[in-house]
C-alpha cells in the first residue's frame, strides 16, 4: 500500500497539470448544465452517499471504462471524490485522454456537502 505522503504527492502532482479544479458552487452550475457526474470513491463509500445524478467509476478503472459512460470526448465530466485527491487524479488522466472539458471538484463530497448541506446528497 502505498504511504500517505505519496498519495498527496501524486495528487498535489495532478492538481497543478488538470485544467479545472472547482469550488462546490461551481460544480453545481456544471450539474445544471448536465455534466456527467463521476463519483471516483470506492463502492461503500458510494453507497453511503454521493451527488444525485453520479455514476461511480473507481478510479482504478477509470480510465478503461470511460468510453462506456462517455464516448464523446468533448462531453463535461465532472468528477468527485472525499476530500478531491483522487478526482484530481482521474481528471489529470482523463485529459490525458483527450477529454476536453474535465473537471475536479476541489475538497470533494465533504466540500459539497458543506456547502449545500447533507440534504443534497443521496
Amino acid at each position: 500500500m502505498p504511504h500517505v505522503q505519496d498519495i498527496l504527492k501524486r495528487a498535489d502532482e495532478a492538481t497543478i497539470r488538470i485544467a479545472k479544479e472547482i469550488p462546490p458552487e461551481d460544480a453545481r452550475v456544471w450539474i445544471d448544465l448536465g455534466a456527467l457526474i463521476i463519483d471516483v470513491r470506492d463502492e461503500q463509500e458510494f453507497a453511503a452517499g454521493r451527488i444525485p445524478g453520479a455514476i461511480r467509476v473507481g478510479l482504478d478503472r477509470l480510465e478503461s471504462s470511460i468510453e462506456a459512460v462517455a464516448p464523446l470526448k468533448s462531453t463535461p465530466v465532472l468528477l468527485y471524490c472525499s476530500l478531491g485527491f483522487r478526482s484530481a487524479r482521474a481528471a489529470d488522466a482523463l485529459q490525458r485522454l483527450g477529454y476536453a472539458s474535465v473537471a475536479s471538484l476541489a475538497g470533494g463530497l465533504k466540500a459539497y456537502t458543506e456547502a449545500f448541506n447533507a440534504r443534497q446528497i443521496t
